[in-house]
């Protein structure tokens, strides 16, 4: 037997106990006569102690241990004379009669402690061991335990765990596929799923009225720190469900989580739709741990002389509490941030409320006291706000304010990782245009359905039409959306009609689908979350990756195992790739 207890168990009540335990060695110390050891296992850390006096050849052997050997010992449990009240075990400790060394290791290229001196490009590569530390395996755990909540949940709620293909058909709307050629099929590729999304409809016209998969996903897109190229969603599908039943499902899913996880209660979780997300943050996934909302200034600042709001289509800007303090370094510094490639911003006109009550502004010389006063009153401010403005085109100005809204709330500390701000974003428009290709895309997918009332505007107003589709956010980051689904033959043709497809273009891509509303489709809807996202959320970081337990960094690749990689030609022939090999 390896162990009789792991290292996190043990307590004063076991005083006296005979016990085999076995892990890692986190570090010794040698104080002459005596040597502590710490031994570590996923569980905890138990200290061990070789007494020279007792056995000087087993304390000799003591003395040899390097970090990270991994090794078993047997001994009996004794009261620490110097009690660490911070562990579990911190106070008792094992006086050990036997040693065996059961792995040596080298010595690690990084600390295995909370607070490493490893960087993130030498942790990816020894990822092994960075799992070791404890803030990463706490990580994992919480991931663990939220799909468990998340099972308890659905299965409560008689949905049906059902598994889809992973090798399915290449389609072209949405992010690009990862695809595998098929060796049996010479020419033909076979595609990694971007989602289950045609298979949970079909589960839906099956009669499987209520499905959900905690499911790999894969999207061939450029990467950041809350996406990866495989990652792991929540994906789930209603029958016979209209858009508030999904709604109140998943709030409930949401609120089960943070109740059971961080035990928070979530309260109702307020809706907003996606023009006022827009006009208010000048986003579709606001962060509403604060205020700071837009304010539009038009008829307010035209027509009094500065060029640029005279030119602009929209000006707007936002009050920042208790900042009239700020100094022109510090201005300097916002406008600067904003005026970055991916921003944009041509620059950024302030406006101080003075403790004195005046206001005094970067465009003095075109507004009077009384025009200041009025912009002042639209923002609601009071002595010691400052107004930051900024104007364009509408589109592109909202964006740049938001960038700049969160920008101030990361100074200000406002974005506080330990509150929990959610909100749903309904009625998204269905489509969105492609300016490079010159065409409507479907916002969230060609299977979204319109709402019934804008169905008429599709030949006229197509970019008006608004879609049964919602987001859930949570402080700033969309953790899942959906919409109802389109679920008779001729709505999903015009769909695709209107998204460029032939008629044999549709049929080629999407005919199985199209022939299965025909033998009775019901009513469905769904939504899918990002369920590294939630984790990370839950977690407190600003990245996913610490929640996987194998990522890949910034480039796609998998630097630990060194993927991906050139194949054999062999390998190339059977596949019918005309591929030459290079070299790296």
């Amino acid at each position: 037997m390896h162990r009789t207890h792991t290292c996190g168990e043990l307590s004063i009540a076991d005083l006296g106990k005979s016990v085999t335990l076995s892990g890692w060695v986190q570090k010794s110390r040698d104080l002459g006569g005596m040597t502590f050891v710490d031994v570590r296992d996923r569980y905890g850390i138990t200290q061990l102690t070789f007494n020279a006096e007792d056995d000087a050849q087993l304390r000799s052997q003591a003395t040899s241990l390097g970090r990270e050997f991994v090794i078993k010992v047997q001994g009996t449990v004794i009261e620490r004379s110097s009690k660490n009240l911070k562990i579990p075990t911190g106070e008792i400790e094992i006086k050990v009669s036997s040693l065996e060394i059961l792995n040596a290791a080298k010595l690690p290229p990084f600390l295995i402690e909370d607070e490493t001196d490893g960087g993130d490009d030498i942790r990816m590569k020894y990822r092994y061991l960075d799992l070791r530390r404890n803030p990463v395996r706490e990580n994992l755990i919480l991931r663990h335990k939220v799909g468990q909540e998340i099972r308890k949940y659905m299965d409560a709620q008689n949905f049906l765990e059902v598994e889809t293909p992973v090798l399915i058909k290449s389609t072209p709307e949405g992010a690009r596929d990862f695809v595998v050629p098929s060796r049996m099929n010479p020419g033909e590729f076979y595609a990694l799923p971007q989602s289950p999304q045609t298979f949970k409809q079909l589960l839906m016209v099956s009669g499987f009225d209520r499905y959900f998969q905690i499911v790999k996903c894969f999207r061939d897109e450029d990467l950041r720190a809350d996406r990866q190229p495989e990652f792991t969603q929540v994906d789930c599908e209603m029958a016979f469900v209209e858009q508030e039943d999904i709604l109140n499902m998943f709030e409930g899913l949401a609120k089960h989580i943070f109740k059971t996880i961080k035990d928070i209660d979530l309260g109702t979780v307020p809706r907003m739709t996606y023009a006022d997300a827009m006009r208010l943050y000048g986003s579709d996934k606001p962060d509403t741990r604060f205020d700071m909302q837009f304010v539009e200034l038009n008829e307010l600042t035209k027509g009094k002389g500065f060029p640029v709001f005279d030119a602009a289509e929209l000006v707007v800007g936002i009050n920042v509490s208790g900042c009239a303090h700020y100094t022109r370094k510090q201005l300097d510094a916002l406008t600067d941030y904003i005026k970055r490639p991916q921003i944009g911003a041509t620059g950024m006109v302030y406006a101080r409320y003075n403790e004195d009550s005046t206001i005094k502004s970067s465009v003095d010389k075109f507004y009077s006291p009384e025009d200041l006063t009025a912009i002042a009153q639209a923002f609601d401010a009071k002595p010691g706000d400052l107004l930051l403005l900024l104007s364009g085109n509408t589109d592109k100005v909202r964006k740049q304010l938001n960038e700049l809204r969160l920008e101030v709330a990361n100074q200000l500390g406002l974005r506080d990782k330990n509150k929990f701000s959610p909100l749903w974003v309904i009625d998204f428009p269905l489509l969105e245009w492609d300016e490079d290709g010159e065409r409507f895309h479907a916002m969230h997918h060609p299977f979204t359905s319109p709402k019934p009332e804008d169905i008429a505007l599709l030949d006229s107003k197509p970019g008006e039409v608004r879609a049964n589709a919602y987001d859930l956010v949570i402080n700033g980051t969309e953790i899942g959306g959906g919409s109802i689904r389109i679920h008779d033959r001729d709505l999903q043709s015009l769909m695709f009609k209107h998204l460029g497809f032939t008629p044999e273009q549709a049929e080629a891509q999407f005919g199985f689908l199209m022939e299965a509303f025909t033998y009775g489709a019901p009513p469905h809807g769904g939504l899918a979350f990002g369920f590294d996202r939630l984790v990370s959320i839950l977690a407190g970081l600003d990245t996913i990756r610490d929640v996987i337990a194998f990522p890949k960094n910034n480039s796609g690749r998998d630097v630990m195992i060194d993927a991906p990689s050139t194949i054999d030609q062999v390998q190339l022939d059977e596949l019918s790739l005309d591929v030459r090999l290079r070299t790296k």
